[in-house]
Parts: C-alpha cells; structure tokens; sequence
C-alpha cells in the first residue's frame, strides 16, 4: 500500500496536476460557465412543461410550442455561447484584451457556421458546434495573442478612449482572423463544423460507452485521494462532452423523442457522486453516531454540506486523502454506482438526464429533476446511499477502532 501510495503521489499526480492547471483547459472549464445560466434557465422550461400530473399535462398542451421558444433560445445557443466564454477566459489568461478575445473567436464560429449555400446555420449553435467553438476560440485568440505580442497592431495616441483604442489593436489580427475562416469556407468550401466533429468523434464514442465513463469516474477517484480536486481537474476535457450530450437530450425530450445519449451532465454528479464524489455523504452518516467524539464532531459538521454534495470537510477531515482504509471504498463505490447507473439507463429503468440541475442538489430530489420527473432515479438515488451505506461500514469501524484507541490514549 505504502509504494501504491508514493507511486500515486511522486509518478501519477504530477502531470495530471499539470493538465488541470493547464491555461487551455482552464479557458475551456471556465469559459463554458457562460452556458449554465442558459441551459439551467432552459431546464427550468422543460421541468415545469412536463411535471408528470394528468391535468398538469393537459394544461399545458396548448403552450408547448410557446415553451418550446425558450428551449430552444437556451439549449439551442450553447456554443455560440462557448465561443464568447471560451474566447473572453483565454484572452484573459493570455493577458490581452477580454473582450477582444471574446469577439474575435464569435466572428470565427460565426463564419464557420455557415454552409456550403452561404446560409447560416443555426443548427451548429447548438450542441452539435461546441468542439468548432473550442477551436474557433483558441485559433482567433492565439492569432490576437501573436500579433499583440509581436507588436503587429494598430497603435492610437494617449488621449484616445481605452475602449476605441483596444479596437484599433485587434483590427490587423481581426482582419486576419476573417480571411482565415472566410477563405476556409467559402473559396475552398472547407466544412470546418464536419472537420472539427470527426476528429473529436471517438472521444465522444468513447465517453458515451461504459467502459469510457468508468475510466473518467476511476481517474476522478483517484486524484481526489492524492489530495486534488478530481472533479475540476478534469472538467475541461469532461464538460463540452456531457454538455453536448445534455442539450442533446433535452432537445430530444422536448420534442417527446427518443433520448439519444445514457451519459450527461447529471450522470457522474447526481447518480454517481451522490452525495459528493465517493458517495461520501454516508460516511458522514456513519459519523453521526459513531463512539469517536471526533468523527461524530466531524459528521455534524460535514453533514450539511454533504446533503448538497459538498464533502470537502470529509475528504480532507476524515480524511479520504492517502488514507489507505478508506481508499478501497471511495474507488469502488462509484465504479459500482457507475455500472449499475448504466445497465439501469440501458434498459430503460431510469431516464437518462435531460435537464440541468445544479450539481449541489441534494440526493434523490437531484435525480428526480434531472431525468425529467422519473420516479424510478429517485427511488434509485435512495438505493445508492443504501448500498454507499453498506460498503463503507466495515470501513469505516475499522477507522472508528483506531480512533478511539488514539483518543482513550491521549486522555
């Protein structure tokens, strides 16, 4: 256990550590924050649409085309929003102008948005565009970054405004930046949209496939136990994936289609880190009542916390962090949460997400919103803290043993 443990820390951690704090990948999580108001708002649309009452129902048959408008004005536009968040957040990591950035990448995916009859196609806005809006971000701003760097630009006197100023700087690579994508599209009738979607194409096979998703849940385990935030780390791979998968789904469940991805936003934060990531919230459970006046301290504590799946008191506290008796657990039990989440999906026994909720929802209601009102995921959320519950016990008094030895002791 103890060379697992220096591997993990001095041979794994390292690079991972590094992608998380990559400037790119950080551009990507943060700039994709810029779509939540929209598909939480949108969200809110299709729960209050399709609340499962019969006279609810048929209340709202007549509106549903009206409802349907703000679906779509939400769902629909996420990566047009992507592009000015994605383009603003690494603009400003790049240390140029914000606000130039965030421009200049919309221009770029406008332009690539169009098809080869010269019309814009809205479609791309969607979910189906987030990969051509990541690109279109980092190549416009990596040309700002060249030619501010470079001190290529348009330079006005002191006593010009600010604002009109940094316009003129970003006029030479705005320029550039146009005939870039103008001349990929239109002269040489280049498809930037179906480029960009086949070369990301097997990454989004693989993260809808089980053995895909149980690699990205093993990988957010094991990074929390070395001591760094798993989840975050990851998110700028994880989140245009999930994200294009939900929109998907809720355009689709909007439209009383069949739900065309298993895996979503929702899928690892609500069904797998129920309770927090490692379903921890049992641990705190278990805490309540143990015979360690420090774990039950703790458990009061983290408990409220844990309820809106914040276990950051537990996993540094506890703690989860390079402790080797609670290291099984926190790894198997979201492998287990994940399988049988999946076989549950697949056979049409829980309704894959549909709708953003907020990731700190608490158990069994998270669920139950995010599938579109399915009984069955919050009678199955209950399940999963039954089953957390069972596997950390033994666990977790054998920890509560070394406890209270160390306490009986210290008195």
């Amino acid at each position: 256990m103890n060379k697992f443990m220096d591997w993990l820390q001095n041979v794994l951690m390292p690079p991972l550590a590094k992608a998380g704090n990559n400037k790119y990948l950080v551009s990507i999580r943060n700039g994709l924050v810029l779509t939540l108001p929209a598909v939480i708002s949108g969200s809110i649309f299709l729960i209050v649409a399709n609340i499962p009452i019969p006279a609810w129902t048929n209340f709202m048959k007549p509106y549903m085309d009206a409802m349907g408008v703000a679906v779509n004005g939400s769902f629909g536009i996420i990566s047009l929003l992507a592009a000015i968040g994605i383009g603003y957040e690494l603009a400003k990591a790049l240390e140029l102008d914000a606000i130039n950035g965030a421009g200049l990448s919309t221009m770029a995916f406008i332009v690539a948005s169009f098809n080869s009859k010269y019309t814009l196609d809205t479609a791309n806005f969607a979910s189906s565009g987030l990969f051509t809006a990541i690109v279109c971000s980092f190549i416009s701003v990596l040309i700002l970054n060249l030619f501010v760097k470079k001190n290529w630009v348009i330079k006005l006197p002191n006593g010009v405004p600010a604002a009109v100023s940094q316009s003129f700087v970003s006029l030479i690579p705005g320029f550039l930046v146009l005939l870039l994508f103008w001349g990929l599209r239109v002269p040489l009738h280049f498809d930037i949209n179906l480029f960009v979607q086949s070369i990301f194409h097997p990454l989004l096979f693989a993260m809808n496939s089980l053995p895909g998703i149980m690699f990205y849940t093993l990988l957010v385990s094991v990074l929390w136990v070395a001591g760094i935030h798993g989840d975050m780390t990851l998110e700028g791979i994880s989140d245009p994936i999930f994200l294009q998968f939900l929109t998907a789904n809720g355009i689709a469940y909007a439209h009383h289609q069949a739900i065309p991805y298993l895996i979503s936003s929702g899928f690892s934060s609500l069904f797998v880190n129920v309770g927090g990531t490692g379903a921890t919230i049992m641990l705190v459970f278990w805490m309540l009542s143990s015979k360690s006046k420090a774990y039950r301290e703790l458990g009061k504590v983290a408990f409220p916390g844990a309820l809106f799946e914040i276990n950051e008191p537990v996993i540094f506290g506890f703690p989860i962090v390079m402790n080797p008796i609670t290291l099984i657990p926190f790894i198997v039990i979201p492998q287990i949460l994940t399988v049988l989440t999946y076989i549950l999906m697949s056979v049409h026994l829980v309704r894959p997400a549909v709708m953003m909720v907020p990731w700190t929802m608490p158990p069994i209601i998270g669920p139950l919103m995010a599938t579109g009102w399915d009984w069955r995921a919050g009678v199955w959320s209950a399940i999963e803290l039954v089953i957390a519950g069972a596997i950390y016990y033994p666990f977790f008094k054998v920890a509560e043993k070394q406890m209270v030895a160390q306490e009986a002791s210290e008195a």
